[in-house]
């Protein structure tokens, strides 16, 4: 039996035109809705999600393009952009009775959480990212041979066709690769769980890789926009991250901070699945969010 979120219920919930996304909704109270990452589904989120039940309604989608929720094909290049994605995300919790919701991402779901606090300020009331920096930023800071630990980025940014070829002839030797380069602690991802992202993830290669090719087009686009224009977030903003920055020679806090200005970052010492290394951790820090 594929691993579940303990107590959780899975729906389908339609949240464009040919677009559903399959959701795992536990607990009640107020909203909170998390955002998996790469090369994840809903499941990383399954002891935090599970905690936060206790006293609010959890709402954890597999973002479009992943696990079991809807690939459609990228046909204009804006299938996958952040903004749209943003969108199904305010579309699945109006969809599920919440007119306002905190909402916390990891890696790729936290760009989908940034992308919806700025174009939903009046939706989203807190925000949390986890162990990534915003989209124009990623792309600023990496030069060099550091941004050798980067090299999926720049692969999945080429024009289709070769990326998906490559990735889909060794799917799980390409996803598996992340899976144990960015776990400090292995038996976070137990069996089950890593097939079940394996698998999730060798279905979904084209969908992926137009994920991460918005990236490196029109999430930076939309990025650039928001910049010249002084938008910020305006509502609470947690970030819990890797000491990468001061790896890579910059300051990630300050790179926040020109972002959202009700900021509070903290810098932990897990792999980059913090929320399946550390959830005690992550539990924490949304909770003190959730309080401000």
């Amino acid at each position: 039996m594929a691993p579940q979120i303990t107590g959780f219920v899975r729906r389908r919930v339609t949240v464009a035109d040919g677009v559903a996304l399959n959701v795992a909704v536990g607990g009640s109270g107020t909203p909170v809705v998390l955002l998996h990452g790469f090369p994840q589904t809903h499941l990383m989120w399954r002891h935090v999600a599970a905690d936060l039940a206790a006293d609010h309604t959890v709402i954890c989608p597999d973002l479009r393009g992943y696990g079991d929720s809807d690939k459609p094909a990228d046909t204009g290049g804006q299938a996958y952009s952040k903004r749209t994605m943003a969108a199904d995300v305010v579309a699945l919790a109006r969809a599920l009775g919440h007119d306002r919701f905190a909402l916390a991402g990891h890696d790729r779901g936290a760009l989908v959480a940034v992308r919806a606090g700025l174009d939903h300020p009046d939706v989203v009331t807190h925000l949390a990212a986890l162990d990534v920096l915003p989209t124009l930023d990623s792309w600023e800071v990496m030069q060099g041979r550091s941004a050798a630990v980067g090299f999926h980025l720049y692969l999945m940014a080429q024009p289709p066709g070769l990326p998906e070829a490559m990735i889909g002839g060794a799917a799980d030797a390409f996803f598996g690769y992340f899976l144990d380069l960015w776990a400090n602690d292995p038996n976070a991802i137990p069996a089950d769980v890593r097939a079940a992202y394996l698998k999730a993830s060798r279905e979904a290669v084209p969908s992926i890789v137009a994920d991460y090719r918005a990236t490196a087009t029109v999430d930076v686009e939309h990025d650039e926009a928001d910049r010249r224009a002084g938008r910020k977030l305006a509502m609470p903003v947690a970030v819990l991250q890797q000491d990468w920055g001061a790896a890579l020679g910059f300051d990630a806090a300050g790179r926040w901070r020109a972002w959202a200005e009700n900021l509070e970052h903290r810098t932990v010492s897990c792999g980059h699945f913090m929320a399946e290394e550390a959830p005690a951790e992550v539990v924490k820090s949304l909770r003190e969010l959730l309080a401000r």
